[in-house]
């Protein structure tokens, strides 16, 4: 019974990672896999130990007659064992958690490319704000969604991709779930950021994971990563004129999103679950 309620996927992918899902697509992703399975291996050694020692004393020190046991007190070699024994493990587990997490939030003085994530009900816009990513206007290059059109992120594989994030209404929150990885938009004068690397290319679909409001649930972007060489045509024909969809389309991509479909506004159309 407590397994029906398991969705493993691959068997022998799944518990290889111990439940982590391992489609992670950028290097921050692989730190933090890394950091998984140390963690549970480490506790499952430390549990093995405990309950080892356990049944060990239940079935060595069992009840054999009415005479009291020796009652040992004031053992110091045995409580300074304890003592020192989890302070070691709890020191370990947190160095390496404090330097995943510094790596993932770690953010580099001059990124390969940069970008604003601005949030709004209930749909998202990207611009580029590198200096070669400006329009005729003088402009950065923009994509916003619709309720009938999924935006679309482009970002080059194997570059520092930073994000910037703000929002005009509501918090939001900006996840993609290959990242393995999510960050909350704030209104107001709060922006966000992080830094990512994707090693793979493809289209991944990004969601808001941050309840804000009726359509919540449709709020959906795609993040496509292509080669350093399409990214650089993809830009310079934005640069030309070209929308999104032309864009991708003419560095030999789908152009419009893959992953995600826009939600059918109309209530007509659409048939209960």
């Amino acid at each position: 019974m407590a397994l029906s309620g398991c969705s493993l996927g691959q068997v022998g992918s799944a518990f290889k990672g111990f439940g982590w899902p391992e489609y992670g697509v950028s290097d921050q992703s692989h730190r933090m896999y890394d950091l998984w399975v140390g963690s549970v291996i480490a506790a499952l050694v430390v549990g093995i130990l405990v309950w080892g020692l356990i049944f060990w004393c239940v079935i060595r020190y069992r009840k054999r007659g009415e005479e009291l046991p020796l009652q040992t007190r004031f053992n110091l070699p045995i409580e300074l064992l304890y003592t020192i024994v989890p302070f070691l493990v709890i020191a370990v587990l947190f160095y390496y958690t404090a330097t995943t997490q510094t790596y993932v939030d770690k953010i580099s003085k001059n990124p390969d490319v940069k970008v604003e994530v601005v949030a709004f009900k209930w749909n998202w816009q990207f611009r580029y704000l590198d200096d070669n990513a400006k329009g005729a206007d003088g402009q950065a290059l923009d994509t916003t969604g619709t309720s009938d059109y999924i935006p679309v992120l482009v970002v080059p594989t194997n570059k520092n991709v930073l994000l910037y994030e703000t929002s005009k209404d509501v918090i939001h929150s900006f996840w993609v779930p290959d990242l393995l990885f999510k960050r909350d938009v704030f209104p107001g004068n709060v922006v966000n950021k992080f830094q990512v690397t994707v090693q793979k290319e493809g289209a991944y679909v990004g969601r808001c994971a941050e309840l804000c409001g009726a359509y919540h649930s449709m709020m959906n972007f795609e993040l496509r990563a292509v080669s350093p060489d399409k990214y650089d045509r993809f830009i310079a024909a934005r640069k030309q004129g070209m929308s999104t969809p032309d864009a991708l389309q003419s560095i030999g991509e789908a152009p419009f999103a893959t992953s995600t479909h826009p939600f059918n506004t109309d209530p007509t159309k659409r048939s209960a679950s």
